[in-house]
C-alpha cells in the first residue's frame, strides 16, 4: 500500500459526508477533558459520559444528512453566544482580547471595537452614527 493511499481512501470515504464542525469538536474535546477527570475522580458514570460525547462526535462526523448537522451546529453556536469566539478558535479570541476592548453604542447597543491602549477615544457607531467616547 502506497504511503498516501489510505489518504486518498480516507477522503473517498468522507466525500458527501459532514466532517467535523464546532458541536463534533466541542463534543469531542469535551469527552477529553471528562475522560482526564475521571482520571482522578475513578467515577464510572463519567467515563461514560465521555464514550457517549466521542460516539456521537464520530456520528456527527461520519453523518451523510448535511441539513439537519448544519441546523444543530447553527443552533449550538447561537446557544453559546458570546462564547462563541472562544469555542470557535480560542487562539484569535485570546489575541482579540488583549489587543482590542469592544463597547456598546448607548443608542442601539451596537458592539463597537476600539483598540486597547490608546487613552480616551472618540467613537462613532457604525449602525446609528451617534458620536460617544470610550476609555481604551
Amino acid at each position: 500500500m502506497a504511503s498516501g493511499d489510505w489518504q486518498r481512501k480516507l477522503v473517498d470515504w468522507l466525500r458527501g459526508r459532514q466532517g467535523p464542525d464546532d458541536l463534533a469538536v466541542f463534543a469531542i474535546n469535551l469527552a477529553v477533558v471528562l475522560v482526564v477527570v475521571n482520571l482522578f475522580a475513578r467515577t464510572s458514570w463519567l467515563a461514560w459520559v465521555g464514550l457517549a460525547l466521542v460516539a456521537y462526535g464520530a456520528f456527527r462526523i461520519q453523518s451523510k444528512n448535511l441539513g439537519a448537522r448544519s441546523r444543530e451546529n447553527e443552533a449550538f453556536l447561537k446557544a453559546l453566544g458570546p462564547a462563541r469566539p472562544w469555542v470557535q478558535n480560542p487562539r484569535a479570541a485570546w489575541g482579540e482580547l488583549r489587543h482590542y476592548k469592544h463597547a456598546r453604542c448607548a443608542s442601539c447597543k451596537q458592539r463597537v471595537r476600539v483598540p486597547r491602549g490608546k487613552g480616551k477615544l472618540r467613537v462613532t457607531c457604525p449602525r446609528c452614527g451617534s458620536k460617544f467616547e470610550v476609555r481604551s
